[in-house]
């Protein structure tokens, strides 16, 4: 317990520059926490004036510290959400790093119905489903780097990926052909802590809204 008897609060931040954006909206809500600008090597922060703990960790495994209660709440990306369908509770959308998850392919490609779908991607969930709901069969190739590159080498016919300006689709000759979802950041939080710690969750909750 911290003053007022306000139970601490435990924030998986995203490493990056989204999580230094998420950070600055929870200190501008009171959640401030001076150690974590500092040059150290620390990996934990915590601020028991305000009952908060952060720690950063890489921007995918925010919600599995989140799902297992390592961590009350997290800021995640709906692409990860979508992803790994992991079972937290889905608080807010913060309005930060929107960007849109894409079928991409090369400039004035035309798609053969009567074979498969060749499709790289590092969303494989994302992309199945989307794929599944069109009833097309495809078959899919995981890559985990420059998967704008499959489809100009042949390796595919099209990428599921996120798109942010579009710069790099341009540059390459490539073109959005179809949008899958709107991506943003979301404020996520384990459903057992939110049940025992609901106040103070809401409370930081509806501080961060009130930015929006």
């Amino acid at each position: 317990m911290t003053e007022n008897n306000r139970q601490m609060i435990s924030v998986a931040l995203p490493k990056g520059r989204l999580g230094d954006q998420v950070y600055e909206m929870l200190a501008k809500a009171g959640y401030e926490c001076p150690e974590i600008k500092s040059d150290t090597r620390k990996l934990i922060f915590v601020n028991e004036s305000v009952g908060i703990r952060y720690f950063e960790v890489k921007p995918t495994d925010v919600v599995k510290y989140v799902e297992r209660g390592a961590a009350d709440v997290g800021i995640a990306g709906k692409d990860i959400l979508l992803e790994y369908q992991s079972p937290v509770y889905e608080l807010l959308d913060l309005g930060i790093g929107r960007c849109r998850m894409c079928v991409a392919a090369p400039k004035g490609w035309h798609e053969d119905q009567e074979r498969t779908l060749r499709v790289a991607t590092k969303f494989m969930n994302i992309a199945k489903n989307h794929f599944d709901q069109k009833g097309r069969e495809i078959d899919m190739i995981k890559l985990h780097g420059s998967i704008e590159l499959a489809p100009i080498v042949g390796l595919s016919d099209c990428i599921v990926d996120i798109v942010e300006t579009g710069s790099t689709l341009r540059e390459n000759n490539l073109e959005v052909v179809e949008e899958i979802v709107p991506i943003s950041a979301r404020l996520i939080a384990n459903k057992s802590s939110f049940q025992f710690k609901t106040r103070e969750i809401e409370a930081m909750r509806d501080a961060l809204a009130a930015q929006i």
